[in-house]
């Protein structure tokens, strides 16, 4: 709506410059309508009239400021017109590089199962890798499965955690 209000405004504000016969032709300048095939119904409300004469006799600037005026007064946000699409680039059109899944180098150690023979040593070494853990927490833990040993580990710590868990007698799952 601000849009066509200040295109209104923009139209109203251009001095019309006279219609002028060439010399025995009944041509007209394209930007003078001829007043007698007028299209649009003059208003009869003489108000309107006034206000159409006021709006034509302002300057540019002043037609700005009474586009901005109006605009605080009525409470009209601006609204971006959409721009045009950028042209597809050329090497857009060519075959898509494949691209490489980036390595994840931050992993969840989590321990899945264990050897039933192997019980005492996973919750030995789940005590010992995870401090102000008590034996009977680190029971719990263990015979609790699956759980996650250890969160946030970079990628040699895992890879460690996982070898020697698995030389024990568990299954580490690392995500």
């Amino acid at each position: 709506m601000a849009s066509r209000c200040a295109f209104a405004l923009r139209a109203a504000t251009r001095v019309r410059p006279v219609a002028r016969s060439v010399a025995g032709s009944s041509r007209w300048l394209a930007t003078a309508a001829p007043a007698e095939s007028s299209s649009a119904p003059l208003p009869s409300d003489p108000r309107l009239v006034k206000i159409v004469d006021d709006i034509s006799g302002l300057t540019l600037l002043q037609a700005a400021d009474l586009v901005t005026l109006l605009k605080s007064r009525l409470n009209i946000q601006e609204i971006a017109m959409p721009s045009a699409a950028p042209a597809p680039v050329a090497a857009a059109a060519e075959a898509p590089v494949e691209e490489k899944p980036k390595e994840k180098t931050v992993f969840n150690v989590k321990l899945e199962s264990f050897d039933a023979a192997a019980k005492p040593k996973i919750i030995r070494e789940v005590k010992a890798m995870i401090p102000n853990l008590t034996l009977i927490d680190a029971k719990k833990f263990v015979e609790s499965l699956p759980k996650v040993l250890k969160e946030n580990v970079a990628k040699e710590d895992a890879e460690k955690l996982k070898k020697a868990f698995t030389d024990l007698g568990g299954v580490v799952v690392l995500e």
